[in-house]
């Protein structure tokens, strides 16, 4: 008898441990940027007042121009909205992250 209680002691702990409720959905966070509405400007000039347009088109709390030639961090951020332009400011390509 000892032996069995041993046995499934760990498995009787283990069953506490699970949780009762079905795990909470995750709601889409506030800000978070979706690139798709503003695609078609792509191809614009870049300007403080695209940018302003940009940022009410996605969602998005925070912009990032990307110059050309310039590194940027590869970290993702869903509320940031980054827009790629060449070196007549002419938009290229506008993603979330």
């Amino acid at each position: 008898m000892t032996k069995t209680f041993i046995i499934a002691l760990p498995a009787l702990l283990l069953a506490g441990c699970a949780a009762s409720e079905p795990p909470a959905t995750h709601a889409t966070p506030p800000g978070t940027c979706n690139a798709e509405p503003a695609q078609s400007l792509v191809g614009s000039t870049a300007s403080e007042a695209v940018g302003a347009e940009l940022l009410k088109l996605t969602g998005a709390n925070q912009l990032r121009w990307g110059p050309p030639r310039t590194p940027m961090t590869m970290d993702y951020r869903h509320d940031r909205l980054t827009v790629a332009y060449d070196d007549n400011l002419k938009i290229e390509r506008i993603t979330c992250g």
